[in-house]
């Protein structure tokens, strides 16, 4: 079998053990895709259907390119399997058998956006100032508690009568939920949540569910939450044949839910599971896997695992303390344009960060050197002329949704007023002045003729079509500035987005588009066309990615680790998590920073190394000290 040349032997047990329970604990850079596309064709060679496999990770991102891996393994006249994230099985679940919980086949999907917003509203109704209690923390504690399985009604008997915070978020979920039914809207968690009530109420639908996938591969494992694991679970409850490949060294997502114990614990849940280990290293040097390895093991709650790599040694990790962090991106800057000169591209280069107040410093000294950059987390999908657009097209599917007919109405103007609007939404049509009228009637035309004309088009036609008939490519294009043809910009990249769904005609192509665009996460801009240049992103965002040389910033104790950590030592355990993550990484050179004084909160504050240096061998790094006074060139531990 020639697609097997070229795996090690560990890769070959877990590609050729096609049946049971069967856990990869992966190492960084150990070819787990690789593995799983390899698996997926293999189980297709040997006769199983590619529509009974199923494939789930946790970015488009990565979906896509397991899914073109696949295609081009088996050619491009074959049928692949399902391969989406674990919210776009939870859409597809829903489409497919939602009617028995009283899911319309065709739902809108709230992005985080979305729902910080409708929590907002709800906060505002019960005079709660958001400087109090923010949205965003109201989202993540509603968030983690369905991620749990626990539904509104539960929360609130539990604790709406407890302290006053709990109460709070108890009658805020209330309102988003109502918010929620009547736009007609799922959010994230429901996407995971709702399949899994559906299939434990059931059992009809569960067993359809169940008969329509006899093997399934569960990517990141280690970053499943508990509904999530459920789910795989209920999915491979009949054939036994679930497939998971994780490792708990990159378990970095604790603080939002994640169960590191599903992958540490796959055993005691199916004890007839087999468990292989992936330990050779294609991406980094011996140097970088060497002082991976070293910070690694200072964990005590991992599975013994060793990485190993037949790479050259290759360069030391270089240590760099700056004065400040102005000064630390001016040296990172004069690096990079270093290494651009000898003919690195700054597409193979990286700029981290544990949290996001340091990319201010970061970027500004990228563009006082002319380094050509791009911060990750501004997503594409998140700018306010491509959210107008989709308000538009969820229009064209369902002329009822309220927040998106408030947003389009202005989008571009067209004299229609919140209080036109509002006396609309309030059934007092009856009442609108003429003008009025004639307005709100002009807009609904459009609406209508944009919904007819969805059922015959392609998503990338439709998305053309919508700038058109809205009016956006007139206000933005026609008449704008030169600010408003950027934005125009963006929203023709929506077009070029839309056409990976252009092997599909009428409104199920373009329903399946919506759901990208609202389950899209940070990674997947990278894919959206933007600028190309140095990549600076937090640890958590370059999870899963590697790029040529990184450079790890502000190494300080109390920035990384985190000072806002609990005193539990598994919260501990994960802060060495991430650094293990950002140091893997790294396929050539490694770069780690620090300042002597950082401003934090406005105040200069006296910074002392990372304790995380001190679990490196020394012959491991090399300090550069350009750009420093003598009395700053040494690090005391």
């Amino acid at each position: 079998m020639k697609y097997l040349d070229g795996l090690n032997d560990a890769q070959k047990r877990a590609v050729l053990a096609t049946d049971g329970p069967i856990s990869v604990l992966a190492g960084a850079g150990s070819g787990k895709t690789r593995v799983l596309t390899t698996r997926i064709y293999h189980l297709i060679r040997e006769g199983v259907p590619a529509d009974k496999i199923l494939a789930v990770t946790f970015t488009n991102k990565a979906a896509r390119e397991m899914r073109e891996r696949v295609r081009v393994m088996l050619g491009e006249d074959r049928q692949i399997p399902f391969v989406a994230t674990f919210h776009g099985l939870g859409r597809e679940l829903l489409q497919s058998y939602g009617k028995a919980i009283g899911i319309q086949r065709f739902f809108s999907i709230y992005d985080r956006d979305d729902s910080e917003k409708a929590i907002g509203v709800a906060l505002k109704a019960l005079d709660i100032e958001t400087k109090e209690l923010s949205p965003r923390a109201v989202l993540g504690r509603i968030s983690r508690q369905k991620g749990e399985g626990v539904r509104a009604s539960e929360f609130k008997e539990k604790h709406g009568r407890s302290n006053f915070g709990n109460r709070i978020v108890s009658e805020v979920w209330q309102r988003y939920e109502k918010t929620l039914a009547a736009e007609k809207a799922l959010d994230f968690d429901d996407l995971i949540a709702l399949p899994v009530r559906m299939f434990e109420e059931h059992s009809d639908v569960r067993e359809l569910a169940q008969n329509r996938w006899s093997h399934i591969h569960i990517d990141e494992y280690q970053d499943t939450n508990s509904l999530q694991e459920r789910l795989a679970g209920i999915l491979a409850e009949k054939h036994k044949n679930l497939f998971v490949v994780g490792d708990g060294d990159q378990a970095i997502y604790g603080w939002r839910g994640a169960k590191m114990e599903n992958i540490l614990n796959f055993e005691k849940r199916y004890p007839k599971s087999q468990t292989i280990i992936l330990e050779r290293n294609y991406r980094s040097t011996k140097n970088l896997v060497d002082a991976a390895n070293a910070v690694i093991e200072k964990n005590k709650n991992r599975k013994e695992k060793y990485s190993t790599t037949e790479k050259a040694e290759g360069e030391p990790i270089v240590v760099h303390i700056a004065l400040n962090a102005e000064d630390e991106a001016r040296w990172i800057a004069n690096r990079i344009k270093q290494q651009m000169s000898e003919g690195q591209k700054p597409e193979g280069i990286a700029i981290l960060f544990r949290t996001n107040f340091q990319s201010r410093a970061l970027e500004e000294g990228m563009l006082r050197a002319g380094v050509p950059h791009k911060v990750l987390g501004t997503r594409f999908f998140a700018r306010k002329e491509v959210k107008d657009a989709l308000a538009w097209m969820r229009l064209a599917m369902d002329s009822s949704r309220e927040a998106d007919k408030m947003r389009a109405a202005s989008s571009p103007p067209r004299g229609i007023g919140k209080v036109t609007l509002g006396k609309l939404v309030a059934g007092g049509r009856a009442h609108l002045r003429a003008g009025e009228l004639a307005k709100v009637e002009a807009f609904e035309r459009v609406i209508q003729e944009l919904s007819q004309s969805a059922l015959a088009l392609k998503p990338s036609e439709f998305v053309k079509l919508v700038i058109e008939k809205s009016g956006m490519k007139k206000v933005l294009f026609d008449d704008g500035s030169e600010e408003d043809r950027e934005r125009f910009e963006n929203i023709e990249e929506l077009a070029s987005v839309a056409a990976r769904y252009d092997h599909l005609i009428g409104k199920e192509s373009i329903a399946l588009f919506l759901a990208e665009a609202a389950l899209a996460s940070d990674q997947d801009e990278m894919d959206q066309g933007e600028k190309t240049g140095v990549t600076l992103m937090t640890v958590h965002a370059a999870k899963g990615l590697e790029f040529n040389t990184v450079f790890v910033s502000g190494m300080e104790e109390g920035l990384f680790p985190h000072a806002n950590m609990n005193e539990k030592d598994r919260d501990e355990e994960e802060e060495r998590r991430l650094f293990y993550v950002a140091m893997t990484r790294a396929k050539d050179r490694l770069y780690l920073t620090l300042a002597r004084i950082r401003k934090i909160y406005g105040s200069d504050s006296v910074a002392i190394p990372s304790s995380f240096l001190a679990d490196i061998d020394g012959s491991l790094m090399l300090y550069d000290e350009t750009e420093l006074h003598h009395e700053q060139k040494v690090i005391h531990f």
